[in-house]
């Protein structure tokens, strides 16, 4: 049994991560500031979901606030921490950039200075596709140049796994940053493409898309992504280059043009969309392809959630997740 402390456990990818752990019989504690980016209650009722079990434990707490993290760490004394609290959102980093300096850069100094000082045997943190930038060479590799952000939630991913290295090389923590490719599935956040396409067929209501025969995403079944997690965490990295660090890619494989996103999700939603067109907003790539072979090759990671199926996965669950809660609007 492993002992995991979880950050943004009340999040999308954080709940999954936590329901999978706790289901192969690991203790967990989670950590999340449940702040309002996006409805609370829809966090509440992911931690809902992860109180069933008798093994998990759940901390409200800011990682940006130095005094709380600290002595949660030496309270629970993790073996293993999956770090995944940030503040998302690219676009969203232009109208609130110090939200992203406050969570990505001083929550995550708070969560590797704890390691340091309650040593665990891997950390894995949440890094971003977005590091790529506007690079056209596809599909992305680990070993891609990624100095050229073009978002600051970007700046802060890049920023991330570079304070990672330094302190794995400094203090020997072993630590694996995950760059995720376009996660989705049910229990994902409302400012997702995903959720507002599906919201907006539903109600019929019209979806601005920019560019949508060369705009491709790497979509990524939150299945799958749990899956390459759980995979990865017990297989911490050796000093290799004088670090006990290293990044790897986690997505499908296989990116999906936008029209044709939106028409694998007409067909399950039985509603055609309705569709105006947008210039493409700053920040935002073109398109993200990830190249798996590393995280392949260490853990034998395959995505197998075809488009249609993780789509029909997700209206299913947001079909109930209408019927819990009032529209807005």
């Amino acid at each position: 049994m492993m002992r995991v402390l979880v950050t943004g456990a009340a999040g999308f990818i954080g709940m999954h991560v936590a329901q999978a752990l706790l289901a192969a019989g690991h203790e967990v504690l989670g950590i999340d500031n449940l702040n309002s980016y996006y409805d609370p209650a829809l966090k509440h009722a992911r931690l809902d979901e992860l109180a069933q079990f008798d093994a998990f434990s759940f901390e409200m707490a800011d990682l940006a606030e130095e005094d709380r993290i600290l002595p949660l760490f030496a309270q629970f004394k993790p073996d293993h921490v999956v770090h995944l609290a940030a503040q998302a959102g690219v676009r969203h980093s232009l109208d609130a950039p110090r939200d992203y300096t406050r969570s990505n850069i001083e929550g995550f100094l708070n969560v590797i200075e704890a390691c340091r000082h309650n040593p665990v045997k891997h950390l894995v943190y949440a890094s971003s596709s977005s590091v790529y930038g506007g690079n056209t060479k596809v599909p992305f590799h680990e070993d891609d140049p990624v100095n050229q952000p073009i978002s600051l939630y970007a700046a802060t991913k890049r920023a991330n796994e570079l304070m990672a290295r330094t302190y794995a090389h400094l203090f020997a923590i072993p630590m694996t940053g995950l760059r995720f490719f376009t996660v989705y599935g049910p229990w994902g956040r409302p400012d997702m493409a995903v959720w507002k396409f599906t919201d907006a067929i539903l109600a019929g209501k019209p979806i601005a898309l920019y560019d949508p025969e060369t705009t491709a995403r790497d979509f990524t079944h939150i299945r799958d992504i749990t899956g390459g997690i759980m995979a990865i965490l017990p297989l911490a990295p050796d000093a290799g280059d004088g670090a006990p660090h290293r990044i790897l890619n986690i997505g499908n494989n296989n990116p999906v043009r936008l029209d044709a996103f939106v028409a694998a999700l007409e067909t399950t939603c039985g509603k055609r969309a309705i569709t105006t067109t947008a210039p493409r907003p700053p920040g935002d790539v073109a398109e993200t392809y990830a190249d798996i072979s590393n995280l392949a090759a260490l853990t034998g990671f395959r995505p197998a959630t075809a488009i249609e199926d993780g789509l029909a996965d997700y209206v299913a669950w947001y079909r109930s997740w209408l019927g819990r809660t009032p529209r807005q609007g």
